[in-house]
């Protein structure tokens, strides 16, 4: 099975897969929407999605995800076949020993089905990045990079890198050190375990990521349900630097698309404006819970906030079972994209779970694969 590509399901143009931020709307707590995830994960694995991501997010009252690597463990418990990644850990918020011991125990877990994304973003604001790293390495080099933050990111990443291969070169100071589980416990003694680990992915909204995962042959996810503008240039830019790697023969990229269906096409648009309305908030430094479709239907936008929910809805496809599949559709067309993730943003979850599911059935995806 190729650890990497996935396979079109129905008359899906390709591989459709699940990004989910583990939302909190106003009036819901955070077990709830865990439990949410849950219900999503099993559906998706139902449906023939291809895999299912959480995104690390802090200091966000409508987003319970600032722990990817606790979430997935637990969707692991309650699936068999879809793969779990992050969408993804934000390294230059931890230390790499740190992301390559929670993903190798995620791999013993869940072996074969598990995906690194990793992102160069603190995925908060400063202050609460710098509560974050607060540890002795602020005052120190790295040995393999000049300190903390995102500018060391490819840096991090081969230190990264070398915990999960188990392959620090004698003499290095990180020599002695192994990341558990993982590879050394296949050339220990007895050992047994397999020396297989995640694939790494790079995440991106600009050109950076994109350079640098094809610089070094890695696949590639693109936020274009945030950065719709740069989607085009930043895949152009991935595919032009690819080079061929033990990873990866040819590029393969995926973006993270909005999109939310339902049955009447009025009651999408209602659903998709609490993400607006909640969009709108955490950019005016306001975050808080998903405001309810009753909420987003009582705001009073000013003309700038009209203008800006306006632009941001235009890059969500929403509507009828119909108009979705066509708005998916033309998007993978213009983008070339090898993968769509798909990321319902509403209040509850029983819009979100019901959009996946209309979704599918758009498509023709068969129910009960397995």
């Amino acid at each position: 099975m190729d650890e990497i590509r996935g396979t079109a399901t129905g008359t899906a143009p390709v591989p459709l897969s699940v990004l989910d931020l583990v939302t909190v709307g106003s009036g819901r707590t955070a077990g709830e929407a865990l439990r949410t995830s849950v219900d999503i994960v099993r559906l998706a694995e139902r449906r023939g999605y291809h895999r299912h991501w959480v995104a690390e997010h802090h200091s966000m009252p409508g987003v319970a995800s600032s722990s990817p690597a606790v979430i997935l463990a637990h969707l692991a418990a309650h699936t068999v076949r879809i793969r779990l990644g992050s969408g993804g850990v934000m390294l230059p918020n931890h230390a790499p020993l740190v992301i390559a011991e929670q993903f190798g125990t995620l791999e013993a877990l869940a072996p074969g089905r598990v995906d690194l994304g990793l992102g160069r973003a603190p995925g908060t604001d400063g202050a609460t990045a710098a509560a974050l790293r607060r540890t002795e390495r602020l005052g120190s080099p790295m040995p393999e990079a000049g300190g903390e933050g995102a500018d060391e990111f490819p840096q991090q990443l081969a230190e990264l890198t070398r915990f999960l291969d188990d392959d620090f070169p004698d003499g290095h100071p990180y020599a002695r050190i192994h990341a558990i589980p993982g590879p050394v416990q296949a050339t220990s003694p007895g050992g047994v375990q397999s020396t297989a680990r995640p694939p790494i992915w790079l995440l991106g909204s600009s050109g950076f990521s994109a350079r640098l995962a094809g610089v070094l042959g890695l696949p590639f996810a693109f936020a274009h349900h945030f950065s719709a503008q740069n989607t085009i240039p930043a895949l152009d830019l991935y595919r032009d630097t690819f080079r061929p790697s033990a990873a990866l023969d040819a590029p393969y990229a995926l973006i993270g698309v909005s999109a939310l269906a339902s049955g009447d096409a009025r009651e999408a648009r209602r659903q998709v404006m609490t993400g607006a309305l909640s969009m709108l908030r955490l950019r005016s430094g306001r975050p808080g819970l998903i405001p309810t479709p009753e909420e987003a239907e009582a705001y009073a936008f000013t003309p700038l906030e009209r203008e800006f929910v306006d632009s941001w809805l235009g890059n969500v496809v929403h509507g009828t079972p119909d108009e979705v599949r066509t708005g998916l559709d033309d998007l993978q067309k213009r983008t070339g994209a090898d993968e769509l993730m798909i990321t319902a943003n509403a209040h509850g979850g029983e819009a979100r779970l019901r959009s996946y599911e209309l979704i599918a059935d758009a498509y023709g995806m068969p129910d009960g694969v397995h």
